[in-house]
């Protein structure tokens, strides 16, 4: 290294020579030399990064997708998660001998974030469908997940793909009890209403309806305050909320999602959280159909379907945006 070496590359070169990577061999004839390092077992497991409820690159919620053939070591679940250090990372898994990505029909389905397994994860759901009928190009009209919130379907519909979610709802919740967290959220905006889902442990927050659209997308909010600002310990999402355009052509509600109790500051797109919008919108709006919009910096569109049966279909659109292999 010269004198004229910028300190990057400097520092750059130090590294390389730390790490062995420029060394010579500089074995000597006759001296004897380290044991060689026994080689463990080189494992690979496919991986596809999808960005959830967009048809465009860069933007909806990117989950990373893998496929198992088998199961892994239990921490080595979340080792990877934090690896790909997104939302949620979704692990497909065969649920028997035999079982193939793109001719079976059901299998097992499991959601990490950087810090934990987590029940329910709806755009990483819908990120692993996508992977099994676009990029496996599984021949199925139907698949079926096992997961930790039971059976899970999805299904092609057009250019959608449509989730069958458990419908959660969300009751009234007082005021006094979460008003610290939704102050750090909020401020001193108007509040119109407070739910909460005991279900998903999720704090629903209705701002007045005079705020627009632009309101909710420019507050900053800094969700790492809410960990000491929520004293009940059973909220482990805030959802942020407000009604949409009353023309019918719109979006009929908006939203923003945070959840730092997962290590999760803000989720760009949730369909977990939409079990539980789409429960309070349709019973405040008098709709079954409507059409959501997530407006988090990067965005994110669902169309919402209730049915009468205690569940929610979440259609949305994906983008396929990489695809490799983790090798460890």
């Amino acid at each position: 290294m010269g004198p004229l070496a910028p300190p990057a590359v400097r520092k750059a070169l130090t590294w390389i020579c730390a790490a062995g990577l420029g060394k010579t061999d500089e074995r000597v004839p006759g001296r004897a030399q380290p044991a060689a390092k026994q080689e463990h077992m080189t494992m690979q497991i496919p991986v596809i990064t999808v960005d959830a409820f967009t048809n465009r690159p860069f933007s909806g919620n990117p989950a990373a997708v893998c496929l198992l053939d088998n199961d892994l070591d239990e921490d080595l679940h979340q080792k990877i998660a934090r690896e790909m250090n997104l939302s949620e990372t979704a692990f497909i898994r065969k649920l028997k001998p035999g079982d193939d990505f793109s001719k079976s029909s059901c299998f097992g389905l499991r959601w990490f974030t950087p810090a934990s397994e987590v029940p329910l994860c709806g755009h990483a759901t819908l990120a692993s469908a996508a992977v099994l009928f676009h990029v496996q190009k599984n021949t199925n009209s139907v698949l079926t997940f096992v997961t930790l919130s039971g059976e899970l379907k999805a299904r092609q519909v057009k250019d959608h793909i449509v989730l069958d979610l458990p419908l959660y709802t969300a009751y009234p919740q007082e005021l006094k009890e979460v008003e610290e967290l939704i102050k750090a959220a909020v401020g001193d905006m108007i509040v119109q209403d407070v739910r909460y889902s005991p279900d998903t442990k999720k704090l629903l927050v209705r701002l007045s309806d005079t705020y627009e659209r632009s309101v909710l997308e420019n507050l900053k909010v800094n969700a790492q305050h809410f960990l000491s600002a929520e004293k009940t310990g059973k909220v482990k999402g805030l959802i942020l909320t407000v009604k949409g355009n009353s023309s019918g052509k719109g979006h009929h509600f908006y939203s923003r999602y945070f959840s730092p109790w997962y290590g999760v500051l803000e989720d760009p797109v949730t369909g977990s959280a939409h079990a539980v919008l789409s429960s309070y919108w349709s019973e405040q709006l008098g709709k079954k159909e409507m059409l959501a919009f997530q407006c988090s910096h990067r965005g994110g569109e669902l169309k919402i379907s209730v049915r009468s049966d205690g569940r929610v279909d979440v259609a949305g659109q994906t983008a396929v945006v990489l695809k490799g292999n983790l090798t460890f």
